[in-house]
């Protein structure tokens, strides 16, 4: 039987080891801002991130490299040099986001799988056809699709493989398209610097065009105006909804930016989670416990679930 793969974030050398050791069988990571998370991706130099790669495969694990970026026409050429220095690491895939980035990595390293990011907002069949046609051996699906319709991607397209979501920060906006950040401090989300406007607090206003009579809105002490705040995802308890429906091939962890305590929690549970599954038990309180030892904003089940108009809890208010 080939079990549901387990993947963790590698936001730097530390971090891809203890995902490894406390139980991942993949990690993600990457090197240069053609990553999505800048901070993380200057954690990894190409000697290091060498190094976690050989790591992770004498112990039988797999490292995809994000190089999900959107590049500007500018940086086409250093694009190209990236993906040549990167296939010369021999990594186990390659995670991009546009068509012209997935058909260009096929170009230029046509024996690296690649992995179709979230980015691309995979949300129907249609879609999913269309890249597993250019060249897309798996899709990690937009964070607002749900299982049934996953389902059916599966049932149309029964090689390609499906990748979820299951813990760590969601983002305000559809699939991480946000420019909140890049209005308010000029980082830019989409190529790796977003600032993270949304978890700030936040005063509101009503405004009358007419006489031009702004209004304060006032809210009752220590409830707060985190308005845009997501909490952060956990299905740590829908494991075995998850894995019985048969469609998905991996379970995604968040967080390359978060400290080495959550990698290795994050990674210890959903292990214990999915291994438990297996042996036919499951013990979702237990998950629970152990996952809130971790700073969190809340927790959500968010969309994989339930539809989005049944969810009233998503956000911090």
């Amino acid at each position: 039987m080939k079990k549901v793969e387990l993947l963790s974030p590698a936001g730097n050398l530390e971090k891809l080891k203890i995902a490894i050791d406390f139980g991942a069988d993949a990690v993600y990571g990457g090197v240069s801002h053609f990553s999505l998370r800048i901070r993380s991706g200057k954690e990894f130099d190409l000697e290091s991130f060498k190094e976690g790669i050989d790591y992770a495969h004498a112990r039988g694990r797999k490292v995809y490299v994000t190089i999900n970026g959107f590049p500007f026409n500018s940086q086409l050429k250093l694009l190209k040099e990236h993906i040549a220095t990167m296939a010369s690491l021999e990594p186990d895939a390659f995670i991009v986001a546009t068509p012209g980035v997935l058909k260009l990595a096929h170009q230029i390293a046509p024996h690296i799988p690649l992995h179709l990011s979230t980015q691309a907002n995979v949300m129907n069949v249609l879609d999913a056809q269309v890249y597993y046609d250019m060249g897309a051996r798996r899709i990690i699906a937009a964070r607002e699709i749900s299982l049934k319709d996953l389902g059916q991607i599966k049932e149309e397209l029964p090689d390609l493989e499906i990748e979820v979501f299951v813990h760590g920060s969601m983002c305000f906006a559809y699939s991480g398209r946000c420019l909140i950040s890049t209005l308010q401090s000029g980082r830019v989300p989409n190529r790796g610097s977003c600032a993270n406007d949304c978890r700030f607090p936040y005063e509101m206003y009503a405004a009358n065009p007419e006489t031009g009579t702004l209004f304060k809105l006032v809210e009752d002490e220590g409830i707060g105006t985190y308005i845009m705040n997501s909490k952060d995802l956990n299905l740590a308890s829908h494991i075995q909804e998850i894995i019985d429906s048969g469609c998905i091939d991996s379970l995604k962890i968040e967080g390359r930016t978060k400290a080495p305590y959550y990698a290795a929690i994050t990674a210890k549970v959903y292990r214990r989670a999915i291994d438990d599954y297996y042996r036919g038990k499951c013990d979702p309180e237990s998950y629970q416990r152990e996952l809130n030892t971790m700073q969190n904003r809340g927790f959500t089940d968010a969309y994989l679930i339930n539809r989005p108009f049944e969810k009233h809890d998503t956000q911090n208010l």
